[in-house]
């Protein structure tokens, strides 16, 4: 239970966040008195603090909850004013009847001392044990006069930074990313979720997403470039780790974590990737999907110039981003070109030449490829250099590990992916049924971390029996997060019956399911010619490539991938 008086949570953001452009402070407060608060008693607070309007909503209210939100930030103006001071502040409902609020700061120490006196304020009125005016006036002796404390110190990049976030595809676009500045000649630096890499050397592995891996990558007097995947846990946690960027990439927005720090909705996760999008330097360049809505809608908030990418070279935005004085990268014809107002479309390479699209077979990779090209055009890579790295650049264990990796067992396909949300698990499937031939069978082989919603589950079970003719499940044992055992297969169960498929076998872990459907000894018996097995691989990636290289299997070529592809 929170104490009387104290925030529910203080967080310390010391980058660009969701709230400001710049380091913040964000309070979670109970709201729960004013929840309940008779109206008469909300309209004698709401005079007092100044809150314009007379609306208050009934108690228990997502109404009331709007009313006790504005009440916070004009606690954290009015605290402001009686030090002196004049002070930013926005809020918003937050989760179980509390409301976040923010500010903008400086000097950390006081910045702190600030926030729990503004939760002090907000609990006494709201509580009924002090009128806001000795509420307000007690909260002004108690940091009036507070040392200060160190300016924070803002990281100040003297490289070019290309930022990249999404849901999906993040990882795939940012190493491709760093494989195209490389064959430019320079030396990139990049943080993601699997580790650092400078110039294609890994030092350090885990996930550097956030801040920390932005501040780590920079710090190396070699990088002449800086390629950072930004997720979503770091720009609401601590907030972006840099203050600005000179091209950033957002992928796509689609269902992922939803009911977890707060965000409940695709739009609500889409503003929090925006933030992205709207620090980019004017003068440089917002690499936007096209082909989805939520994330061509950010090209509002950007002041950079925008650069559209989609798969279809009739999508209006493309025409939209070329008026605006931007550019458009797209597929015509099965090439890519680069479109610039009043030019020539500038031919790429045919997509089919490019080994990361899977032989074409991997839309979505054919879109990351497309967000590469135009973040490495808009840093100033050159085009020559652009065609060799995206011909030298495999969907190999080598160059992207963990995505859409292909492997050959005599005439069965092996597709291993870090599926994980309903889009990827799509995906991974469509690049299965691409790589099946005439009278082989979609086998897949299901499984994902504990923590997606009970929904999310539901959902990719159905995606899985509607296009795979086999569907096993696979526990994650070191995943769970929560979850009992034989929780997550009931979901993907439940959801796999709307699919009209309803034996689905249960396996301890992704290797077993991989070693039954190879020996014949899963439901269905031995796989026929030409089959292909799609694995949601996470916990034992590795394993699962030895097991089929053990086999007498190997990664496919690209030149066998064109072949498998082949009608």
């Amino acid at each position: 239970m929170t104490p009387t008086g104290s925030p529910v949570e203080l967080r310390v953001l010391t980058g660009p966040n969701l709230y400001f452009p710049r380091p913040a402070v964000k309070l979670t407060l109970d709201a729960s008195a004013a929840m309940a608060a008779d109206s008469e008693v909300m309209l004698g607070w709401q005079r007092a603090l100044g809150v314009r309007g007379h609306a208050v909503g009934l108690p228990g209210t997502p109404a009331r909850l709007e009313v006790a939100a504005e009440l916070a930030a004009a606690v954290v103006r009015k605290v402001a004013s009686k030090t002196r001071r004049r002070l930013a502040a926005v809020s918003r409902p937050g989760d179980d009847e509390t409301v976040i609020a923010a500010f903008p700061f400086r000097h950390q120490d006081i910045a702190e001392a600030f926030g729990n006196a503004v939760a002090q304020v907000f609990s006494d009125v709201t509580g009924g044990r002090m009128e806001p005016a000795a509420a307000l006036s007690a909260a002004a002796d108690q940091i009036r006069g507070l040392n200060p404390g160190p300016v924070l110190a803002v990281l100040r990049p003297k490289v070019p930074i290309v930022a990249v976030t999404g849901t999906n595809g993040k990882t795939t676009t940012t190493r491709l990313i760093s494989h195209l500045i490389k064959a430019d000649g320079r030396v990139p630096g990049w943080s993601s979720t699997d580790g650092i890499v400078i110039n294609g050397v890994t030092v350090e592995t885990g996930d550097w997403s956030g801040p920390g891996g932005a501040a780590r990558v920079l710090s190396d007097p070699t990088v002449q470039v800086a390629v950072t995947e930004t997720a979503r846990g770091g720009i609401l946690l601590r907030g972006i780790g840099v203050p600005y960027n000179d091209v950033s990439v957002i992928t796509n927005i689609s269902a992922d974590h939803l009911g977890t720090l707060g965000v409940h909705t695709i739009e609500q996760l889409a503003e929090v990737k925006s933030v992205v999008a709207r620090i980019t330097k004017p003068s440089g360049w917002t690499v936007l999907n096209a082909d989805d809505e939520l994330v061509a809608a950010m090209r509002l908030v950007s002041r950079a110039r925008p650069w559209f990418y989609s798969l279809d070279c009739e999508n209006p935005y493309l025409a939209e981003a070329l008026e605006a004085g931007g550019r458009g990268i797209t597929v015509v014809d099965g090439t890519i070109v680069v479109l610039e107002h009043g030019l020539d479309p500038r031919t790429v390479l045919p997509v089919n030449e490019v080994p990361l699209t899977l032989g074409g077979s991997s839309k979505v990779n054919v879109s990351n490829v497309l967000a590469a090209i135009a973040a490495a055009l808009g840093i100033g890579c050159d085009m020559e250099n652009i065609r060799a790295g995206l011909a030298t650049f495999a969907g190999d264990v080598a160059h992207n590990s963990g995505r859409l990796n292909t492997y050959l067992l005599g005439e069965t396909a092996l597709i291993l992916d870090l599926a994980h949300n309903e889009a990827s698990v799509a995906s991974l499937l469509a690049v299965g049924h691409a790589f099946t031939r005439t009278g082989g069978e979609l086998v897949a082989l299901v499984s994902t971390p504990g923590d997606r919603s009970d929904d999310a589950v539901h959902a990719m079970g159905k995606i899985a029996a509607d296009a795979a003719d086999r569907v096993l499940i696979a526990e994650k044992s070191k995943y769970l997060r929560g979850r009992e055992v034989g929780e997550l297969p009931a979901l993907w169960r439940a959801g796999a019956a709307e699919g009209g498929l309803t034996e689905l076998p249960v396996y301890d872990d992704e290797l077993l399911a991989l070693q039954a459907v190879l020996d014949g000894q899963s439901p269905g018996g031995v796989l026929p010619p030409g089959s292909t097995v799609a694995v949601c691989a996470l916990e034992q990636r590795g394993e699962m490539a030895d097991e089929i290289l053990r086999r007498g299997g190997h990664e496919m070529t690209p030149a066998e991938i064109t072949d498998r592809l082949r009608v």
